[in-house]
């Protein structure tokens, strides 16, 4: 196929279109673990668009062209400087809340993602101010206003 059907982020940019905002948004949320029951969580920094000084797990959006697999590849290079050794999908979910005045509507697809824990730095330190290890169940607070949600998710796919 010769044309593309969707816009890409540079065309969208050109056009002052946001992902999310105008049109709805795709990202891939990822749960880093070590394989041994400890997840990875960041500490997001003053310069994060939303949600500053809050516990999250990762995400980024997905560029055209990309599988689920590729975008959760990159981004977690990208913000943890490690290569992922497994990707499970977990599901998929609706986003929408607000944001500085104006609805978004992203649709979140989540991953567990095993790393080497030992390999993990801080990729983005505009972005993050500091990074830790914990239990499922003993998450630090405050948390992300979707963390909740997704804690959610990843125990019952572990329970099934």
């Amino acid at each position: 196929m010769n044309m593309k059907h969707s816009m890409d982020n540079e065309q969208a940019k050109k056009m002052d279109l946001k992902r999310g905002v105008d049109f709805i948004g795709v990202n891939c949320i990822f749960f880093c673990h070590d394989g041994a029951g400890k997840f990875l969580l960041h500490k997001r920094s003053k310069n994060c668009r939303d949600e500053k000084g809050v516990w999250d797990c990762g995400a980024g959006a997905m560029e055209f062209g990309e599988s689920f697999a590729d975008t959760v590849s990159r981004e977690v290079e990208e913000e943890y400087g490690v290569k992922p050794i497994n990707i499970r999908y977990v599901g998929s979910k609706n986003v929408i809340r607000e944001h500085e005045g104006k609805q978004t509507h992203w649709i979140g697809n989540l991953h567990l993602v095993q790393i080497d824990p030992t390999r993990v730095i801080i990729g983005e330190p505009d972005k993050i101010d500091e990074i830790g290890w914990f239990l499922l169940d003993n998450f630090p607070e405050p948390l992300h206003s979707q963390l909740k949600n997704d804690i959610a998710m990843v125990k019952k796919f572990l329970e099934a």
